[in-house]
């Protein structure tokens, strides 16, 4: 008779925000989504985002900025939370799809890749390349999915372009926060204001450090934050800047006060439309200076996990880039499908759209710090590798 050896206990999670405050939020690796701070249970963390900044910060006085009574106590629901602490990347990995991403998958694990864009004539048009976001959140709302979802949403009249936080319910509401800001938000911190309203199934629309918080906080079991996220949505992002760079570039430079811009874009260069019809192209060398702090070390170009990633690459300015990761993402888009409220084309009809989609992903993984753990760099090829 053989015994069987019984499995070593799991050790129990004891870090806490002194190890998170060190190891992520003054390290240069904090993303500033803001994942900690929704789902601190004793609403002891705060955010700033003023003059750059994109940072949580410990908001009782008792043991000072970088550690936490609740911490001393036990709480550990931020460095759960936290997209970027310890072995982020192969624990959701994991997670999602039973195990880390393969040295060759630089865009992260997916089950499906193809082009997309909303039918309706309207949600394609109020989109920023095609409108495939604003129909998927259409469609979940009508098909009683998700019972709203965490956007972003300009300030006041939208003549300040400064981005925020927002809740989207209604379709209306969908339309009317549709569209890029090249600027950040943490969309996360619109879950307080929606669970205060009663609404339980959220999907979160964010770049691809939010993407990652859903299933992050599900993985490390950090309570009911990671329930109430039903859906996450990542929009592939390279970087994004800060607000500064409407007055000191393209105001001071252009003449391109905030108030007259319309629109904005980034093909290569960043597009700006302006009230009066004129159409202004910035060279993206010149945008650098503005790049957001929390952006220059994050390796994540594709939203590696969320449910579905999407983004206007390629050759097509009305077709989005999609990228189905998860059997939730999946059994949305068949639906939509079937049911005719978005078009679909092989990804292959854009072979230059996924070599880019490499591209980036493997530029934005050169970024994560040789001191950090080792799982983002995994297969990523010398720069001349790339090259050629």
């Amino acid at each position: 008779m053989t015994v069987t050896e019984a499995a070593p206990a799991k050790a129990r999670w004891r870090e806490q925000w002194a190890e998170l405050f060190t190891e992520v939020v003054t390290s240069g690796l904090c993303t500033g989504c803001a994942g900690c701070v929704i789902s601190c249970p004793h609403d002891v963390l705060g955010y700033d985002d003023t003059n750059g900044v994109y940072r949580p910060f410990h908001l009782e006085e008792e043991l000072g900025p970088g550690d936490c009574g609740h911490g001393q106590r036990g709480c550990t629901s931020c460095t759960r939370a936290c997209p970027r602490f310890r072995d982020w990347e192969p624990e959701v990995d994991t997670y999602l799809f039973g195990r880390a991403r393969s040295s060759d998958e630089m865009s992260g694990v997916a089950k499906d890749v193809f082009l997309a864009r909303a039918a309706d004539p309207e949600v394609h048009s109020s989109g920023q390349d095609g409108g495939l976001v604003s129909a998927i959140l259409i469609w979940c709302l009508a098909n009683d999915r998700i019972d709203a979802a965490l956007v972003s949403t300009l300030e006041g009249d939208g003549s300040t372009w400064k981005a925020r936080p927002g809740i989207a319910r209604t379709p209306a509401e969908v339309l009317a926060a549709a569209g890029s800001r090249y600027t950040y938000s943490a969309n996360t911190l619109a879950y307080s204001e929606a669970v205060a309203a009663g609404l339980e199934r959220l999907a979160l629309v964010g770049m691809s450090c939010q993407a990652s918080i859903p299933a992050m906080m599900r993985s490390r079991k950090a309570g009911k934050p990671g329930r109430r996220l039903a859906l996450s949505i990542g929009l592939l992002c390279s970087k994004t800047f800060d607000d500064a760079i409407f007055d000191e570039l393209l105001e001071a430079k252009y003449g391109l006060a905030r108030a007259d811009i319309v629109k904005m874009n980034i093909k290569g260069v960043l597009q700006v439309w302006m009230r009066d019809g004129a159409y202004h192209e910035i060279s993206l060398k010149e945008c650098h200076g503005w790049t957001r702090e929390g952006c220059k070390t994050c390796p994540d170009f594709a939203a590696e996990h969320a449910d579905i990633a999407t983004g206007g690459i390629g050759a097509f300015n009305d077709w989005t880039l999609t990228l189905v990761r998860t059997d939730a993402g999946r059994e949305i888009i068949e639906g939509m499908i079937a049911d005719g409220v978005i078009e679909t084309r092989p990804g292959d009809d854009d072979p230059g759209a996924i070599a880019l989609l490499r591209k980036l992903s493997v530029v934005s993984r050169r970024r994560w710090p040789e001191q950090a753990v080792a799982a983002p760099r995994v297969g990523v090829p010398p720069p001349k590798a790339l090259q050629g």
